[in-house]
């Protein structure tokens, strides 16, 4: 398995980041568990979920059933590097949401008991809180620090300047700040080249992409549709823009078939590529999806086919960070 360090820290991450969105909502808890147990046996060691997953059921559902498998032990918990968040309301109460001090750290608590350990790897904020100021928001994450309960901080669907804020509020406190940010990131959306991924370079951050396939989208789904076989691609984020994109997506696809390559190890790979991009969340429901994402790593890209996917999937900006893309 590929590994990398996790943005400017010495801790060491697989570049396939196991996303549990789907475990126990779109597969059973024992295909969760062989699932996890596989993952681990691949060398895939960093998990990630949230505090909310599995709402669906009820909020906090993904991190019960992950407490569960840690609690059976043989070294699962500590071969795993867990990342989760905080940020969505986990009731209709106010308090129970966004980024105050006192939000960050009851829900980092209610984390450790559904996961049943004594520490978070990385905890995350899944979203910006523009009502929370930096220094409430770092005072909450010393004191878990300073409490053994969180290891490291991160972020997810931040833009490049709060990615800036952050830092630079952290370094007034001579303390670390984030070491990884989750953006949305893929052959259709690419926004993220502008300036999150720049800004994230520039700060030693390091960027996981989720919805690598957006949805499915770029994992075939035409032909899925067309077999009846479209199940995470059948609705949701790729059915949503399927209309807009479809034709361009039938270009892919086509393009696949000519290059002798999976639509969704193609799209992975492309990402697995980008500059600046330590690695991506893959959301597998069977086993077989976790192996064809790890075929991906190994997927050595032409300069040819590149140029094709920019000519298809054309980047914001002429491919540049802003504002140098334009700038004389």
């Amino acid at each position: 398995m590929h590994r990398t360090r996790l943005g400017r820290t010495a801790l060491e991450v697989s570049r396939l980041c196991l996303g549990t969105l789907n475990l126990g909502v779109n597969t059973t808890k024992e295909d969760a568990f062989g699932l996890l147990d596989r993952a681990l046996d691949e060398g895939v060691n960093y998990l990630d979920t949230a505090n909310h997953y599995g709402w669906q059921v009820y909020r906090g559902m993904t991190e019960d059933l992950l407490g569960e498998w840690f609690s059976q032990g043989g070294g699962r918990r500590e071969k795993a590097v867990l990342a989760t968040k905080v940020y969505n309301p986990m009731s209709d109460w106010p308090n129970d949401s966004g980024l105050s001090a006192r939000h960050i750290i009851a829900s980092c608590e209610d984390s450790l008991r559904r996961l049943r350990t004594d520490w978070i790897d990385v905890l995350q904020m899944h979203h910006v809180d523009r009502n929370a100021p930096w220094e409430e928001i770092w005072q909450a994450m010393e004191v878990l620090t300073f409490q053994g309960k969180i290891r490291y901080v991160g972020s997810s669907n931040f833009a490049g300047w709060h990615l800036a804020a952050a830092q630079e509020s952290a370094r007034q406190r001579n303390r670390l700040g984030l070491v990884s940010e989750q953006c949305l990131y893929n052959l259709v959306t690419r926004h993220v080249e502008m300036e999150l991924i720049p800004a994230a370079v520039a700060y030693g951050i390091g960027v996981f992409a989720w919805s690598p396939l957006h949805g499915g989208l770029l994992g075939g789904v035409l032909r899925k549709l067309e077999e009846g076989s479209a199940v995470k691609s059948g609705r949701g984020r790729a059915m949503v823009v399927l209309d807009r994109h479809r034709e361009m997506i039938a270009r892919y696809e086509k393009l696949c078939d000519e290059a002798g390559l999976h639509p969704a190890e193609l799209g992975l790979a492309w990402v697995l590529a980008r500059p600046g991009v330590s690695g991506v969340v893959i959301g597998p429901r069977t086993v077989g999806h976790l192996l064809g994402a790890k075929r991906a790593l190994e997927l050595e890209l032409d300069p040819d086919l590149l140029k094709e996917l920019d000519a298809m999937f054309p980047p914001v900006g002429n491919g540049g960070p802003a504002p140098e893309a334009w700038a004389w």
